[in-house]
């Protein structure tokens, strides 16, 4: 009974970086996974040919007044939409490839969908965060070439994870850093003259722009993308691999439903609202499908309440992926969604339903009621099957009388016979389903199943005598939910963390440049105190001190003593550095924010120190 349900074996992991890149990244690795990626890679330049020839007939059309090059111009047309729709559907091939993304050894288990990575080109920061760190921070830009080549190498290297934890934590150590970046190097009312280009998923249609946004909202795609490959990896013969497999696609629909309510105005089709809710529902109804074959996997047991328990499990299963194929038929998703999916999803909801219905003409029609059977426990969960039991029919009854449950149970029987008649006739529609052979072998063999039983207890006088089986109530033990994003157990440090701290050095602030001043102690008083903390401001300044006659201002910040970087440093250690400078004098460099005011803070929450020199 158990036949359809086992799962496939696992795929060898990539291969360990031999220490040369970096941990979650091997691009030498040539396994069946990267080279599909390359064939994507691929298709999408191809598309991005095709969308340009679309565009420039199109134009011409528009502007064409001659009937002959009219006509040309859509003959021409037609064949460019044709090339394009076929490009389009060899694009949805990959990525509903079976045999790179799961196990290609002998199992019975019904596929799942795993999501491709995004493609994008490669981006030179170089030549714009020099300009803007010696523009913007004044500094010498040559001393941040190898933190600029750090962030373009972990670029680089998120183009090709690892598809395990190391993987995402790759991509999840980029995005966080992308946030860094923003804030040291993109004002929020400039544009920074670096283009980035990533194409679509499902389309291979590319989008291109000059906003950071563009570049986290992918990686946030790639990110839950790498978590559902992981989940279709998974060994599913192994309890162990079961709960990974839930756990990894509900971190994917964490990682979706964070970047649909966080980027909302993503100009790539794959990443808008619409098309990222169905992803969620897709992946939690995944992993809904591994919470049944978990519960499946040590063998269903001929009992009554097992049975009871399964078949409910069933109907939730075949419940989610109704509603799932429903989300997909809607537009403006339907016309993007790969038909595939749709038809997919469509497949499981019968296959599963059909399940159901198999489980409860089995309890149904191999158990009868025994003499000191729990009448009520089995009454009660009867009762709980359905919303209403047939029109005459009452639980404890049916459960006495041998011919209404025989009855019943084959009415259940031919509901499931039908479900998988209907899941059959789905999946021979698409061909792309047609040419995964273990999923034809696991509708056959339940189908078949499922008609022995119906050949088994028929009766010549069924077809009038059988009453319509109701609708199984869906149940579950474990009802599967969105794991969000946790950023916060990645440790990532500041590629730029030398420029100071972001609460003052950022894109969205402006000082004057670094200017040095020296000065000295009048009979061992500085003149003014020092307040906040990394880095430290010229407090209770007074006018007629050395240290204000040189240039220093009330609010200015220390940046260095004795060309000593202080940007990080804090109060206590300022001190030390101005003690240490004795008798000779001060070398200060300060900075003053441009918009004084919304830099000072309260005087009475800042912490304040006052010294004389000894």
């Amino acid at each position: 009974m158990t036949d359809a349900l086992l799962p496939a074996a696992p795929q060898p992991l990539e291969k360990e970086s031999d220490g040369y890149f970096r941990k979650g990244c091997n691009p030498l690795a040539q396994t069946g996974r990267s080279r599909l990626q390359n064939q994507r890679a691929a298709l999408n330049q191809q598309i991005l040919k095709a969308v340009r020839m679309r565009t420039g007939a199109e134009n011409l059309l528009k502007v064409a007044t001659n009937h002959k090059v009219r006509e040309q111009v859509r003959l021409e047309l037609s064949f460019v939409n044709s090339d394009l729709q076929m490009l389009k559907e060899e694009l949805e091939g990959l990525n509903i490839s079976v045999g790179v993304y799961q196990s290609t050894e002998e199992a019975f288990t019904v596929p799942l969908i795993p999501l491709g990575l995004k493609e994008t080109k490669d981006v030179d920061f170089s030549v714009v965060l020099k300009d803007f760190i010696l523009e913007h921070y004044s500094e010498d830009s040559y001393l941040y070439e190898d933190e600029i080549a750090d962030l373009m190498d972990l670029r680089q290297a998120c183009r090709t994870p690892s598809r395990d934890e190391a993987g995402v934590e790759l991509l999840m150590s980029y995005f966080i850093q992308l946030g860094f970046v923003e804030n040291r190097f993109f004002p929020p009312t400039r544009q920074m003259g670096i283009l980035f280009t990533w194409y679509d998923s499902l389309t291979g249609v590319p989008v291109s722009q000059q906003n950071l946004l563009l570049e986290k909202a992918s990686i946030l795609f790639n990110i839950g993308a790498l978590y559902t490959q992981i989940g279709t990896r998974c060994n599913r013969r192994t309890q162990a691999g079961l709960e990974g497999a839930v756990d990894a696609f509900q971190r994917a629909a964490g990682v979706l439903n964070h970047l649909k309510e966080t980027f909302t105005h993503t100009p790539s089709y794959d990443m808008s609202p619409a098309m990222l809710s169905v992803l969620v529902k897709m992946m939690l109804a995944q992993a809904q499908e591994n919470v049944f074959e978990k519960i499946c996997l040590p063998g269903i047991q001929n009992e009554f309440f097992m049975l009871v328990k399964v078949a409910q499990e069933a109907a939730k299963v075949g419940e989610v992926y109704r509603q799932l194929h429903t989300a997909m038929s809607q537009a403006p998703v339907k016309e993007n969604i790969p038909y595939s999916w749709a038809s997919l999803a469509c497949v499981k909801a019968h296959h599963y339903g059909a399940l159901a219905h198999y489980f409860v003409a089995t309890l149904l029609i191999d158990h009868q009621l025994k003499p000191g059977a729990d009448e009520d426990h089995q009454e009660k969960c009867l009762s709980q099957l359905y919303d209403h039991m047939p029109e005459g029919l009452t639980p404890l009854a049916t459960l006495k009388n041998g011919h209404q449950r025989r009855q019943l149970g084959k009415s259940h029987v031919r509901r499931a016979v039908a479900h998988h008649e209907e899941s059959v006739r789905e999946a021979s529609l698409c061909k792309k389903l047609r040419d995964i052979e273990v999923l034809q072998e696991v509708l056959s063999a339940a189908h078949q199943r499922s008609r022995l039983k119906d050949a088994q207890h028929r009766e010549d006088d069924d077809l009038l005598n059988l009453i319509e089986a109701p609708d199984i109530i869906s149940k579950t033990e474990q009802e599967v939910e969105i794991i969000l994003p946790q950023f916060s157990k990645v440790t990532v440090t500041d590629f730029f963390q030398k420029l100071g701290p972001l609460s003052v050095f950022s894109a969205n602030k402006r000082w004057t440049p670094p200017r040095s001043i020296h000065f000295t102690a009048e009979e061992g008083d500085l003149g003014f105190t020092l307040r906040g903390n990394s880095p430290v401001q010229v407090h209770f300044l007074d006018p007629h001190c050395s240290a204000a006659l040189a240039g220093a201002k009330e609010g200015d910040y220390i940046v260095s003593i004795q060309d000593v970087d202080c940007k990080w440093l804090t109060v206590s250690e300022v001190m030390r550095l101005l003690k240490a400078c004795g008798r000779d004098g001060v070398e200060m460099k300060i900075v003053s924010l441009l918009d004084f005011t919304s830099s000072m803070q309260d005087k009475r929450t800042l912490p304040m120190e006052r010294w004389k020199q000894r």
